[in-house]
């Protein structure tokens, strides 16, 4: 895990006496676009929080390009860019004020750094509108370009096209592919579309649990239909591995 851009090792987390995340492990490499799918209430977004230092694990560690996310989470937020589940932002605001706010916080050169967010994200026509006056697809391209805008080498997504339409969906879809080459990418969703789409690997998780590592296409392999659908709800409803005895 040392060449890693993103290094989990033995995550886990306890809420009372519910165990959320169970002892994960898993890696990314620059250029890697990793889905990391389950039902809802897997522990995908718990995962997601502890590996941005937005909650503390109860066991385990996270690395982001080496540095450990709990000891240095200064350093480590410089290194990541973190877009939560709903573009969470403040609705009053416009997008070009939001972001100058987020660049300031950042200590970025505000200007410089929300114009080239902008253009990448193609947020230039709405920068003066309200954000809660723009559509669903708007607001998730603002939370994008809030993620974006220290040009991070690692980018977590938490449903990031969750409730979009199919063009809004493509175009974020878009966006994401011409950025991987030069980033390491989580993309945390139970949209099994888009993870045949735009990942390179994926992570099954369930009750909290990492259950399954391989590409798309390795996955659905295991299906003697060939279908990703169905080795997903053979691993995530009763813990199968379609396929896992010839492998």
């Amino acid at each position: 895990m040392t060449d890693a851009m993103i290094a989990i090792e033995n995550l886990t987390r306890r809420f009372g006496p519910i165990l959320a995340v169970d002892d994960v492990s898993f890696s990314v490499g620059k250029g890697d676009v990793v889905g990391l799918l389950g039902p809802n209430g897997a522990g995908k977004s718990t995962a997601m929080k502890m590996v941005t230092g937005f909650l503390p694990p109860s066991n385990g560690r996270a690395r982001i390009c080496g540095i450990d996310v709990q000891e240095r989470p200064v350093a480590a937020s410089a290194r990541f860019g973190y877009l939560p589940e709903g573009a969470p932002s403040y609705p009053d605001m416009t997008p070009a004020g939001f972001l100058t706010f987020v660049a300031e916080l950042r200590g970025l050169p505000a200007r410089r750094s929300v114009a080239a967010a902008a253009a990448k994200t193609g947020l230039d026509e709405v920068m003066r509108q309200p954000i809660d006056t723009l559509s669903k697809g708007y607001r998730c391209r603002v939370g994008l370009a809030a993620a974006l805008l220290h040009d991070p080498d690692v980018l977590i997504l938490d449903e990031p096209t969750d409730g979009l339409d199919p063009n809004q969906r493509y175009q974020i879809r878009r966006l994401i592919e011409q950025m991987a080459p030069d980033k390491a990418i989580i993309i945390c969703t139970h949209i099994l579309e888009e993870v045949e789409a735009v990942c390179s690997r994926a992570i099954i998780i369930a009750r909290g649990r990492l259950l399954a590592d391989d590409t798309p296409a390795g996955l659905a392999a295991r299906s003697a239909s060939g279908r990703l659908d169905e080795v997903f709800r053979a691993i995530t409803l009763d813990g199968r591995h379609p396929g896992a005895a010839e492998a």
